[in-house]
């Protein structure tokens, strides 16, 4: 194969935009797009929501029909794992034995769940990462009352909700104080658990998973509290960490992701990086940062393939994310904890359908916003974060104020 292709690691949201991205950019080498996974590339987010639900099939949330990579010359080699790469000799080994060259190489390699030691041997536990994972757990929720969620973040609250649509019972358990600690205020952790409690879930917090209990499924999870939760299914949601392993032991430098710069290069020259695994600076919160994240995958993948095509681009970009559950959207844009003040846009002790709207200010500036089933509020923060314009509070939290005329009440 020829020094100047450019193969791709990865064929999720990240490696596909790159794949097709370079080919807008008018790269006209080889692309070569490997994935372990077997299924032609999907969406991830609606595994825990519309496909998890029945909603949607898998042929329903592919990314790309597999005739957009044959009609764009990009060979997809799935079902196929990169067991580690040589940078000096810009080698690749495929599955332990296969190698071949490259001439740019992008790692799109997204994350990996977090584990519970042994509980891979219950036939009844699971994680949520893949269409596989989904396919198993949806497989198995026949003739199931009891199901236990070990984690409290988005992907175990979103989960729940679609357990407790067919019926099951749900009692989820975190070793957190609240629900979503990690990623959100007091004030959603709140309004989300008064949801999740009105539809019949039932929170254990502050405890975690001491052990399971059963011989080859869990037939109880027991707590580091001494409590024994009966449970016909396990799910297990404790978070992900960026896939660093083979850039690791390629010499690429590494801390928590793949260290890229300004333009999603890695610390060599050919190689470029895109998504969960990459660990950046992000010039609107003057941090590094990583990020779990559709969004951050598709714009770092397109700044990425710009960049190997031989242009000069830069990322820049607000990260935002969101979820379903129930008949609720929630949408966030931005990153927290910098702020000193919250502004409530909304009713916090009543949930209802006219949602609710949460402004992180810093020195008069939105930083940051949670909006929920409020996508005028969302659309504007988006905007008002970039635009860095100091605004009024009070007039954020007068709702007879659109929320696109923020603005005019810059300060």
């Amino acid at each position: 194969m020829s020094k100047t292709n450019c193969v791709i690691i990865g064929a999720s949201h990240a490696g596909v935009s790159l794949a097709m991205q370079l080919r807008r950019e008018g790269w006209s080498h080889e692309i070569v797009l490997i994935s372990d996974d077997v299924q032609l590339p999907y969406h991830r987010p609606p595994l825990s929501k519309d496909f998890l639900n029945s909603r949607k099939d898998l042929d329903q949330i592919r990314l790309r029909p597999e005739k957009a990579f044959e009609d764009n010359n990009i060979e997809l080699r799935l079902g196929n794992k990169v067991t580690a790469v040589d940078i000096v000799s810009k080698t690749l080994v495929l599955n332990g034995d296969e190698k071949f060259q490259y001439g740019k190489l992008a790692f799109c390699v997204g994350s990996k769940v977090k584990k519970i030691p042994q509980s891979e041997q219950f036939a009844n536990v699971f994680y949520l990462r893949n269409a596989a994972d989904a396919m198993r757990i949806q497989s198995s929720f026949s003739g199931k009352k009891r199901a236990v969620i070990v984690g409290a973040g988005y992907i175990g609250l979103e989960v729940s909700a679609v357990l407790r649509k067919k019926g099951i019972e749900v009692t989820v358990i975190d070793i957190a104080e609240r629900i979503l600690e990690r990623v959100t205020s007091p004030y959603l952790s709140q309004y989300m658990r008064t949801i999740h409690e009105e539809h019949g879930v039932r929170f254990m917090l502050q405890t975690g998973v001491s052990h399971f209990d059963g011989d080859k499924r869990a037939e109880f999870v027991v707590c580091d509290n001494g409590e024994r939760l009966a449970c016909d299914i396990v799910i297990i949601g404790i978070g992900i960490t960026p896939n660093i392993s083979v850039a690791k032991k390629s010499g690429l430098n590494v801390e928590t992701g793949i260290i890229v710069n300004e333009r999603c290069q890695a610390s060599e020259e050919d190689i470029y990086a895109a998504g969960d695994c990459t660990e950046h600076y992000n010039c609107f919160y003057d941090r590094v940062i990583t990020l779990e994240s559709v969004q951050n995958a598709n714009d770092q993948a397109r700044c990425a393939a710009s960049n190997i095509a031989g242009k000069e681009q830069s990322y820049e970009s607000i990260p935002w994310f969101w979820s379903d559950q129930y008949d609720m959207k929630i949408q966030m844009v931005g990153l927290q904890n910098s702020e000193d003040d919250v502004v409530v846009r909304g009713d916090l002790t009543s949930p209802n359908k006219n949602g609710l709207s949460l402004f992180y200010m810093k020195e008069s500036r939105i930083v940051a916003a949670d909006c929920v089933n409020r996508p005028k509020e969302f659309a504007s923060a988006k905007q008002l974060i970039q635009s860095r314009m100091k605004l009024d509070a009070s007039k954020i939290r007068d709702e007879s104020i659109d929320p696109f005329e923020f603005k005019d009440h810059a300060l």
